[in-house]
C-alpha cells in the first residue's frame, strides 16, 4: 500500500506542466545525440548541465535522465543504418543491425530495437520502485566508517572494470582524486593544490571538467574517425512492421537482456556497454544456431538493446539511495544533487521524497514518450545522419563553450574546459578511460570526509574499518576485485606469451 501511495506522489510531482516539459526535452535531444554518432550522451549532459541551475532539482534530473536514456533508444540509429554507434553501448548492435540494413530489413530493425528499449526500460523502472527504498532503508544504519569502505569500494570497481588497463583505471582515479582535493580545505580553511590561482579557492567546476574531458575530447577524437558517411537508405512506415517470428524470436532475448541489464546496471564501474556486450555473449551462447551472429539475427539487436537501456535505468539505484555512483553519467546525476545543495545518499528517498518518486514516474513517462516519438521521427533521424560533420562539430564547440561561460560569466571557466579537453584528448591517445577520472573527483571529497570523522570518532584506530561488519565487507570486496584483477592480468599475460612463443 505504501508503495502505491508513493507513485501516486510520484505522479502528482512528475505530471506538472514544467517537469513534463523538461521530460519531453530532455528525451528528445537524448535521441537527437544518441543518433548522432561520436557525440554521446555525456558531452550532451555535460553542456546542458548549467541550465539545470535555473530549475527545481527535481526538473533538473528528469531532463538529465531523460538525455540519459533517451541518448539510449537513439543511439542504435546509426549503427543500423551506417555501422557507426552513436552511442559506445550501441556498437554491439551494428554486428547484426547493419546486415538487416544490408538486406532490406533496416527499418524493421529500427522499429525492434525501439520496442526492445522500451520493455528493458519499462520493466526496470519497476524494479527501481520496489528495491530501491528497502536498500536505502538499509543503508540508514551506515555509519562514516562503512561509507568510505563503500565509496572505496566504488572507486575500485571504476578502475577494474574499465575496458582497457585497470593500471591506467586506477591511475584515472588518482587523477579524480588529486583533482577534488583542489581548493580549500573545509576542517583547516588551508589553500590546497590552487598555485596561487583566487579562482580555484572554491574548487575546479565540475561542469568545466565534465565539458572538457568528455565534450571537446570526444568531439576532436571523433573528427578524423567519422567522414560523413553516404547514407541512401529510404524507411517507410510499411518497411518498419516487423514479422510474427520477428516478434516470436525477439521475447525471450528482450527479456533476458533486460534481466543482465539491471544487475550489471546497480553494480558500480560497470555501465551500459558491458550490459550490451555481456548481453550479445550471452545470446549467442545460447542460441541453437549461433552461426547466424554477425548476419541480421534479431535476436543480435533486441537483447543489447534492452539490456543497454535496463542498465541506464538500474544505475540509478546506487546512486540515488547510496550516493554511489556507477559510471561517469551517474556521477553528472550525482553532481547534479549537490549543485542544488542536495545530498546525496539514503535519505534522499525519506528527506526529499518528491524528488525520488517523482523522478521515477518520469522514467514511465520518458519512456512512453520516446516509444511514442522514436517511429514517427526515424524518417528525421534518417535525414539528420546527412548533415556534414565539419559543421555540426564546431556548433558543438560553440555551444559548450557559452554553456559553461553562463556558469560564473568568468572566460576562466573556458580556459578550464580547454585546458581539460586537452587532457580528454590526452587519456585517449595513452588508452586513459576518463570515466574513473570523473568518480574519482565526485566521490574523492566524500572519501576524505568520512576517513576523518571514523578517525576522530576512533580517536586515530584503523582496526574500526575491519570491527564493523558491513565496512569489512565492503573491503573485502575491494581485495576480491583486487586479486581477481592481478590474476586475470597474469592469465592473459602468460597466454599472450603463449602465443608468441608457438609462432
Amino acid at each position: 500500500m505504501e508503495l502505491f501511495d508513493n507513485i501516486l506522489l510520484g505522479f502528482s510531482v512528475a505530471f506538472t506542466l514544467d517537469n513534463l516539459l523538461y521530460c519531453a526535452l530532455g528525451v528528445t535531444i537524448g535521441m537527437f545525440i544518441g543518433v548522432i554518432p561520436g557525440v554521446g550522451h555525456l558531452a550532451a549532459i555535460s553542456m546542458l548541465l548549467p541550465l539545470t541551475f535555473y530549475v527545481p532539482p527535481t526538473t533538473a534530473l528528469v531532463m538529465l535522465a531523460g538525455i540519459y536514456y533517451g541518448a539510449q533508444y537513439g543511439g542504435s540509429t546509426a549503427s543500423i543504418l551506417l555501422n557507426l554507434p552513436g552511442t559506445p553501448a550501441s556498437a554491439v548492435v551494428c554486428l547484426d543491425g547493419y546486415p538487416m540494413a544490408q538486406n532490406g530489413r533496416g527499418g524493421v530493425a529500427l522499429l525492434m530495437t525501439t520496442l526492445a528499449s522500451f520493455v528493458g526500460s519499462f520493466i526496470t523502472v519497476f524494479v527501481l520502485a520496489a528495491f530501491a527504498p528497502p536498500l536505502a532503508a538499509f543503508a540508514v544504519s551506515f555509519n562514516s566508517a562503512d561509507y568510505f569502505s563503500m565509496m572505496l569500494l566504488g572507486l575500485v570497481a571504476a578502475a577494474i572494470l574499465v575496458q582497457g588497463s585497470p593500471a591506467k583505471g586506477a591511475a584515472a582515479v588518482i587523477i579524480g582524486l588529486i583533482l577534488g582535493m583542489v581548493g580549500t580545505d573545509v576542517n583547516t580553511g588551508v589553500q590546497r593544490y590552487t598555485f596561487g590561482f583566487s579562482f580555484l579557492y572554491d574548487g575546479i567546476n565540475i561542469v568545466a571538467i565534465a565539458m572538457g574531458i568528455f565534450g571537446i575530447a570526444e568531439v576532436i577524437a571523433n573528427v578524423g574517425k567519422i567522414k560523413g558517411a553516404q547514407n541512401d537508405h529510404k524507411i517507410t512506415l510499411r518497411s518498419l512492421i516487423p514479422t510474427a517470428q520477428d516478434l516470436k524470436q525477439s521475447i525471450m532475448p528482450m527479456l533476458r537482456g533486460t534481466g543482465i541489464g539491471t544487475g550489471i546496471g546497480i553494480l558500480p564501474g560497470t555501465g551500459t556497454s558491458i550490459a550490451s556486450f555481456l548481453a550479445y555473449a550471452i545470446e549467442k551462447r545460447v542460441s541453437r544456431d549461433p552461426k547466424k551472429f554477425g548476419k541480421g539475427a534479431i535476436e543480435g539487436i533486441t537483447a543489447p538493446e534492452s539490456a543497454n537501456n535496463a542498465a541506464a535505468q538500474s544505475a540509478f539505484i546506487p546512486t540515488l539511495t547510496l550516493g554511489i555512483p556507477g559510471d561517469a553519467v551517474m556521477a553528472l546525476m550525482l553532481g547534479a544533487l549537490l549543485i542544488h545543495g542536495i545530498a546525496p545518499g539514503p535519505n534522499v528517498i525519506t528527506d526529499n521524497p518528491g524528488l525520488f518518486w517523482g523522478l521515477v514516474v518520469s522514467f514511465l513517462i520518458g519512456n512512453v514518450l520516446l516509444l511514442i516519438l522514436n517511429i514517427p521521427l526515424v524518417g528525421v533521424w534518417v535525414r539528420l545522419l546527412k548533415i556534414p560533420y565539419p559543421l555540426l562539430y564546431p556548433s558543438i564547440i560553440l555551444f559548450i563553450a557559452i554553456g559553461v561561460y553562463s556558469i560564473n560569466y568568468s572566460h576562466l571557466d573556458i580556459v578550464l574546459v580547454a585546458f581539460f579537453g586537452l587532457v580528454g584528448c590526452l587519456l585517449l591517445v595513452l588508452g586513459f578511460e576518463p570515466a574513473p577520472l570523473l568518480l574519482g573527483y565526485i566521490l574523492g571529497p566524500m572519501i576524505e570526509e568520512n576517513f576523518r570523522r571514523t578517525l576522530l570518532i576512533s580517536r586515530g584506530d584503523m582496526m574500526v574499518f575491519l570491527e564493523r561488519p558491513v565496512s569489512a565487507t565492503f573491503l573485502a570486496l575491494c581485495l576480491f576485485l583486487l586479486i581477481w584483477s592481478i590474476h586475470s592480468s597474469s592469465k592473459e599475460r602468460r597466454i599472450r606469451k603463449r602465443i608468441e612463443s608457438s609462432r
